[in-house]
Parts: C-alpha cells; sequence; structure tokens
C-alpha cells in the first residue's frame, strides 16, 4: 500500500462564511452549536446516539444494549425492533404530512408523476402485498433491476415492509454483472421492466434479466415481476414472469408494516473492486435509519417546504440514502429525475430545478465538470432563484470547480455542502452543516456529530497539520457496514486491518488519502492507490488534476503515474478541453507550465493526451485504474462492469 505522504502546493485560501440570513432559519445555527453537538458526541457516544434514536424515529419495542462492539462487528441498538418503511411513510400520515408530496417524479420523454405520503404509503403496502402474493417471505433476498421510475423506490419500501432485504443493481450494469450479484446475494425473486430510458435511447432491461437467468443460470430465482414503463415487445416466461400491472389487480392496499429486528438486513449493495468478484456491503435497519435520518436532517436542513433533489441513482448507495431512505423518514419531498444531461437537451438538469422549484440539489463533482464544458448559457438561461443549497458527492471536489458551480448555479448565495462518505458508511461522514460552518473550496471540512475521524501514518500515529496519510475512524457509528456478505473474513481484511489498533481500538480505514489542515479542516484526496511517486516525491492526482482544470482550457482532467526506470513513476494527465479550445503541441506546453506554475516542476506531467471523454462508472467516478493500464500500455483487465461506455476506452485505446 503506497504512503501518501501528499505535501500540498495547491494552498486553498478562499473561506466562505454561511450567509447569515441561512445560519438564522438552520437547524444548527452556528459553529459553537456544532462544536457543542460534536464534543457532546465524542464524550459519550452511546448516550448521543441513543437520545437521537429515541426523538427521532418510531420504535415498535426499546433496545436493551445501545452499542454491542465485538470489532470489527457492531450491533446498534441490540434488541429494538422498528421498520424502515414505517419510519418512512406510516408515521407522516398522523399528521400534516400526510397530503404532502413525497415524492416528485420527471420522466426522460416528459412525462411525471407525484406522490403524496397517503399515495406512496397505499402504493408501497399494494406492492407488499403483490410480493407475498409471489412466495416473497420475511427473510428471502430480492433483487430490484430497474431504471429510475417511482416504481424502484417502492419496490424498496415495499420490500423494508415486509422484511425482505433488498439488493439493488443498477440498470445500466450488463446481464454478467446482474448474475454475479443476484447468484451471490442467493436472490429469490427479481423486480424489473420492459425497459428504461437513458439519453433518449431504451435500456432493455428485460432481455438482460432474461440474459442473466438464461439456462437456469440463477437457480435460486423463481419469480420476475415486470413494471410496465416503455411498452416495448418483450418475452414473458409462462409461470416465472408477472406483469405488475396485472398482479396488482385485487391487491388489498392494507399491508402492516413487519417489525424488524435492529440488527435485521435490510440491504446488501455491491461494490466493485479492481479484482475479484463484488463485495455486497451489508446494512441493516435500525442504525442505517438513524443515520440516514439525521445526516438527512442535519447536512442538508432540510425543511418541511423544501423541494430536494438529488441527481444519483437509487442503484447507488447515494439514491439509496439520500433519494430514498433518509428524505422520507423526515417527511422531505423527494424528487427522482429519470433523464440525464444528453445531446438533445443539455440543460434539462436545470429545467427540472426551474420547473418544481428546487431548494437542494445534490450531484457529483463529474457531473459540474460536465457543465462547465457545455457553458454558462445553459444554466444563466433558467431561473434558478429557488436554489438555497447546493450539495456534491462521489470523489473529492477541485477548487476551481467549487467556484463555477458555487458562482453560477448558486449566484455567489448558496452554501455548498462537500460531502465525504462511502457504500460502506451509509451516509456522510465528512461534511459541512451548512448553517455553522465555513467552507473552502475543495475540502469536506469537519466530521459529522459522532464521528471521530484522524489522518494518520502507516503506524497509526496523527500526521502534522498539512501532510498527507491515511483516513481513518476511530469509532464505530451506527450507519456503518455490518459486513461483507457471506464473507466476514473480507470485512476484516478489506477495512479493519491496513492500519493497527490506535489506544487499544480497532480503526476502520477507508482506502482514501487526506490531509488535514491548520483549521481542522479534511482534504480529502482520493484512493490511496491515486498517489504517484516522482523521484522520491509523492503527490496526489487530485492535486495535479485540480491545477490542470484551473486552466480556462480544461473541462476535465485525470492523472495518473506510469512506471519509469529513473524516476519511479512519470506523470501522464487524460484531458478534456473546454467547447473553444482544440488540441495542439502548444497546448500541451501551455498546460505543462501551468501545472509547474501552480505546484512546481517536480509536478510536471511528461504526456497530456487529449480525450473527448474520460472512462468513468454508471456513478460518474473516473475509473483511474483503466487510465492507468492505458498510460502503461498494458491489457486493460479487472472488473469493468462499472463501465458506463466502452467506447470511451475503445477511442483512448486506438490514440495510444
Amino acid at each position: 500500500m503506497s504512503q501518501p505522504t501528499i505535501e500540498s502546493i495547491l494552498q486553498e485560501k478562499r473561506l466562505f462564511n454561511p450567509p447569515p440570513a441561512f445560519s438564522q432559519q438552520a437547524t444548527i445555527k452556528t459553529l459553537e452549536e456544532y462544536e457543542q453537538l460534536y464534543q457532546r458526541a465524542q464524550a459519550d457516544p452511546q448516550t448521543f446516539w441513543a437520545e437521537l434514536a429515541q426523538k427521532e424515529l418510531h420504535w415498535f419495542e426499546k433496545w436493551h444494549t445501545v452499542l454491542d462492539w465485538q470489532p470489527p462487528f457492531a450491533q446498534w441498538f441490540v434488541g429494538g425492533k422498528l421498520n424502515i418503511s414505517y419510519n418512512c411513510l406510516d408515521r407522516h400520515l398522523l399528521t400534516w404530512r400526510r397530503n404532502k408530496a413525497a415524492l416528485i417524479w420527471e420522466g426522460e420523454p416528459g412525462d411525471s408523476r407525484t406522490y403524496t405520503y397517503a399515495q406512496l404509503h397505499r402504493e408501497v403496502c399494494q406492492f407488499a402485498n403483490g410480493l407475498k402474493q409471489l412466495g416473497v417471505q420475511k427473510g428471502d433476498v430480492v433483487g430490484i433491476y430497474m431504471p429510475m421510475i417511482p416504481e424502484a423506490a417502492i419496490a424498496m419500501l415495499a420490500c423494508a415492509r415486509i422484511g425482505a432485504p433488498h439488493t439493488v443493481v443498477f440498470g445500466g450494469f450488463s446481464a454478467e454483472a446482474l448474475r454475479d450479484r443476484l447468484n451471490d446475494g442467493k436472490a429469490k425473486l427479481v423486480i424489473t421492466a420492459d425497459g428504461g430510458w437513458r439519453k433518449d435511447a431504451i435500456v432493455p432491461l428485460k432481455a438482460q434479466v432474461d440474459n442473466a437467468l438464461a439456462n437456469g443460470a440463477v437457480p435460486s430465482i423463481e419469480q420476475v415481476l415486470v413494471v410496465a414503463r416503455t411498452q416495448q415487445p418483450i418475452e414473458m416466461q409462462p409461470g416465472r414472469d408477472h406483469w405488475w400491472h396485472d398482479l396488482r389487480q385485487g391487491v388489498s392496499a392494507d399491508c402492516p408494516a413487519e417489525p424488524m429486528d435492529s440488527e435485521a438486513m435490510l440491504f446488501i449493495l455491491y461494490t466493485s473492486g479492481s479484482t475479484g468478484k463484488p463485495k455486497g456491503v451489508v446494512h441493516t435497519t435500525g442504525g442505517y435509519n438513524l443515520y440516514t435520518h439525521m445526516t438527512m436532517k442535519w447536512v442538508f436542513d432540510i425543511q418541511d417546504t423544501d423541494v430536494y433533489w438529488c441527481t444519483a441513482d437509487v442503484g447507488w448507495i447515494t439514491g439509496h440514502s439520500y433519494i430514498v431512505y433518509g428524505p422520507l423518514s423526515n417527511g422531505a419531498t423527494s424528487l427522482m429525475y429519470e433523464g440525464a444531461p444528453r445531446a438533445s437537451n443539455p440543460g434539462c438538469f436545470w429545467d427540472v430545478i426551474e420547473k418544481y422549484g428546487v431548494n437542494t440539489f445534490y450531484t457529483a463533482p463529474t457531473a459540474i465538470r460536465a457543465f462547465i464544458r457545455m457553458g454558462e448559457h445553459l444554466p444563466k438561461a433558467r431561473d434558478l432563484s429557488s436554489l438555497r443549497l447546493l450539495g456534491t458527492v462521489g470523489e473529492p471536489i477541485n477548487p476551481e470547480a467549487w467556484m463555477w458551480y458555487y458562482r453560477v448555479i448558486g449566484n455567489e448565495q448558496c452554501p455548498i455542502v462537500d460531502t465525504w462518505w462511502q457504500t460502506e458508511t451509509g451516509g456522510h461522514m465528512l461534511t459541512p452543516l451548512p448553517g455553522a460552518i465555513a467552507t473552502k473550496p475543495g475540502s469536506a471540512t469537519r466530521p459529522f456529530p459522532g464521528i471521530i475521524a484522524d489522518v494518520v501514518d502507516l503506524a497509526g500515529n496523527t500526521v502534522p497539520a498539512g501532510e498527507g496519510g491515511y483516513l481513518v475512524i476511530k469509532h464505530p457509528w451506527p450507519g456503518m457496514m455490518r459486513t461483507v456478505y457471506g464473507d466476514p473474513d473480507r470485512f476484516r481484511r478489506s477495512y479493519w486491518e491496513h492500519i493497527p489498533p490506535i489506544d487499544g481500538q480497532a480503526v476502520y480505514f477507508a482506502g482514501d488519502g487526506a490531509r488535514k489542515d491548520e483549521d481542522g479542516y479534511f482534504w480529502v484526496m482520493g484512493r490511496v492507490d491515486d498517489v504517484i511517486s516522482v523521484s522520491g516525491h509523492r503527490l496526489g492526482t487530485m492535486e495535479i488534476e485540480s491545477a490542470l482544470v484551473s486552466h480556462a482550457a480544461v473541462a476535465e482532467a485525470a492523472v495518473v503515474g506510469r512506471p519509469d526506470e529513473v524516476k519511479g513513476e512519470d506523470i501522464v494527465a487524460f484531458v478534456t478541453l473546454e467547447g473553444n479550445y482544440t488540441p495542439s503541441e502548444e497546448l500541451i506546453k501551455t498546460l505543462k507550465q501551468h501545472v509547474v506554475n501552480e505546484i512546481g516542476a517536480l509536478a510536471r506531467p511528461s504526456e497530456i493526451r487529449f480525450s473527448d471523454a474520460l472512462p468513468k462508472t454508471r456513478s460518474g467516478k473516473i475509473m483511474r485504474r483503466l487510465l492507468r493500464s492505458l498510460a502503461s500500455g498494458e491489457e486493460v483487465s479487472g472488473d469493468t462492469s462499472t463501465l458506463e461506455d466502452r467506447s470511451v476506452l475503445d477511442k483512448l485505446r486506438e490514440g495510444s
């Protein structure tokens, strides 16, 4: 494992205080209030979380033990019984929220639906009873392979309602990737759709399910439930396949929520590694419900009148936590959008914000850099004045992309919550609370109350301010993953054995390098693998990428290392240009010198390659592992099931 002793030379000094008007109405209003919360949580984590669990959630039965910690295995609220579907729906029906919009959905072709809490409750109960009719019982794993339509969220809530753990597989995954995940989870039933819209084209989801299940390849699957979305012709296998619109005829909408043990498995969500089969991250009911609820409430400062929009897909943890469970547990209005910026409508995100008066907008740095490339004229042609809070998720954000987001989308009026977290953590870990914490472009700022984070060396010693090290979490938290499904040894190896115990306590290693500045702000530098050693100097790829993106010609950049016999590694940069610039030898020289000016001569790229696009996962992360192979002239290997557009990789290979 490479040691990320990053000597940061990009000294970001800009500081943005929360707007006074925002702080005045915020739930957490001042830095002092945040620090009191943080110190109370640090001094007595169990009391802190227990008080919130009692106050914020509905329990059928109270727990007898707040935390049972047998490192690395945690159990929270042991003996307690609750149901996350009940907390997301039923309890709101007893209040004025009964007739409030719970879910607003905008389809890619322009169709739309809105569900109040009462209507969503009815749909979920009916869907849950439909699953029961197909033989799904408490404890059975249900696969969900859906487009971004309301039925995806309804299916998740229905599974949770009857105690059937769900495993959502992103609708862009291949049949092979779907097959592997269904087999690993031993799913009994899979829910899908005839097809889904993506960038003006139909994705043939049911056909992919048929391919995945062909020749008995997933023996645990007994039934397939199909939602009609695109109305395209599909094959239906008698006895196995069922149309939802046929099945729902006469299905009761009365389905009491099943009291679930706090540690009952809620879902499995697979993350893909560079080698080996994907890891099935297991989250359980009580701790996950509380953690997504509290992070949603405090990080997004969610207000009863807000229209909140997270642009992720429900197939990712961001969609689980911050489209479905976190917003609905808080009684918020959550917006789902099936579409994406595309050639036929590059400004579609701004159309949605204007149409629905979105107040909180949560998206990825990759998307923001794409917006920059498309040009300011698109958002400036829309009325975005409803926005009061912006957020970023998925990877560290370059300071200049942060500034563009703040200036162009937020009109310098909206705080930005730059959130660092993972599938494994369940919810936000490092993040500003927008009414309380001043922000710095590129920094995830401070830990969420109850999260004890540090930056350490390989021996577990805290590194000095400004120096790079490993980002660790020193105490369990309610939203943490419980294990890797079916492989507890892999859970231990993957997350708990890289850094030795600190003060006798096992620590969670996130896999990311970071540094902490003199103000206690965390700067996440990306995966520890994304560190380049040049003549003994260790540089974070994030810093070189930020230097490149700060040049007016560059829309997006990805930097990787290439083995070099003399220097150890060479720096190779893959760059996409702003629309008004074209590749040239002169521009390559200019960009290399720009990096030297920003960081120093040791960071000068040996090679810059221009590309129309970069290889990304379907959640928008750049697949630097593939770029490292290309830069080194090696054959691309490992898991590529998450790659969104294979043609991007092919073009880069041809140009190398």
